[in-house]
């Protein structure tokens, strides 16, 4: 039998938005499946009144520890208190709010690099508010790359099924076409191999890289890049050993019979990866950051105002975060 590990943190996230109600639903486990420890770091006040909106009995645990969390995880929510500086209205971010929220980013990544914390767990932020208020990364990955002193994280999708990985990501189509090079493809491409291995447990990943053009470039035909920038990082890949295969079609790559042939996509961008994925599970997919001495995962979606405090939110993608934040820590624990 495999030991359990300690309580995961997962952090408050944007308060006006779902990430109360979505730990609250969580800890109830709607699926009836086992759920994994974990404590909020946010303001046990606010998790009160998002528990009140929603119609939740559930009793809220205000603990010192990580390691009380897991001791009274059966009573109701966990949470480290991480006060906020102003009420929460849901659905209405303030600026006042976001240093703690920033802050309870902070005290998750030091809770896992001193091992009191298994991993991290991240509520959707909103990169505005924080901007407001002199955040000065672009979103999470960089902020916790930057925490845990990485260079260059890459951002793994999961679903059940299908794994993709995009070389750039939230830029517009015309500045991901500018920003693509081998460079960026090899060590997107080398991330992903890397922590297929050391993450997931495969003994010989194989990555399927996509094109960027309609039929990878037909030849040169529909564009150029398959030839001058994806061809060239596949052959440096498969020089180093690494199972890479492509430029491939990105309209082929992803129906069942595809899927089976490889264990993740190399996309060239953000929607070339997330629409499929996201066609398969809209509602349970994964954000892995991937390259970090911690495991960190997230909920695929954003804050969502437009339903905070109104019992409509779904937790499925915040549970599938949970459940392979403890699977990934369990591998690196019995593997270290």
């Amino acid at each position: 039998m495999t030991a359990r590990l300690r309580p995961l943190a997962l952090t408050m996230g944007e308060p006006a938005g779902i990430g109360g109600e979505i730990a609250i639903k969580a800890w109830h486990a709607p699926d009836g499946r086992l759920v994994p420890a974990f404590a909020v770091l946010g303001d046990p006040d606010w998790l009160r009144a998002e528990a009140h909106r929603i119609k939740s009995h559930s009793h809220i645990v205000e603990v010192q520890s990580l390691t009380e969390a897991g001791e009274r995880f059966a009573e109701g929510v966990p949470v480290l208190a991480q006060r906020l500086n102003t009420k929460v209205l849901p659905g209405r971010p303030a600026v006042e709010n976001a240093a703690r929220v920033i802050a309870a980013i902070e005290h998750a990544v030091s809770l896992a690099r001193s091992g009191e914390a298994s991993g991290v767990v991240t509520n959707p932020i909103h990169k505005a508010t924080l901007y407001k208020a002199g955040f000065k990364f672009p979103g999470h990955t960089e902020y916790l790359a930057s925490l845990c002193s990485v260079a260059s994280p890459v951002m793994m999708l999961v679903v059940e099924g299908l794994r993709v990985v995009p070389v750039t990501v939230h830029l517009s189509l015309a500045a991901a076409i500018q920003a693509l090079t081998t460079d960026g493809i090899v060590a997107t491409a080398r991330a992903a191999h890397q922590a297929l291995i050391k993450d997931f447990g495969m003994a010989k990943p194989r990555l399927a890289v996509a094109g960027l053009n309609p039929h990878a470039g037909e030849d040169g035909a529909m564009g150029s890049e398959e030839g001058t920038i994806i061809a060239p990082a596949i052959a440096r890949l498969k020089a180093e050993g690494i199972d890479a295969s492509g430029p491939l079609p990105a309209d082929t790559l992803f129906h069942a019979a595809a899927r089976s042939r490889y264990d993740a996509a190399i996309c060239m961008y953000h929607d070339q990866a997330l629409i499929p994925l996201k066609t398969l599970d809209f509602a349970g997919g994964v954000n892995v950051t991937l390259g970090l001495p911690i495991v960190r995962t997230s909920p695929d979606h954003g804050t969502a105002f437009d339903i905070a405090g109104q019992d409509r939110a779904d937790p499925t993608s915040l549970l599938a975060a949970l459940r392979l934040a403890e699977r990934l820590a369990q591998f690196r624990a019995a593997h270290t």
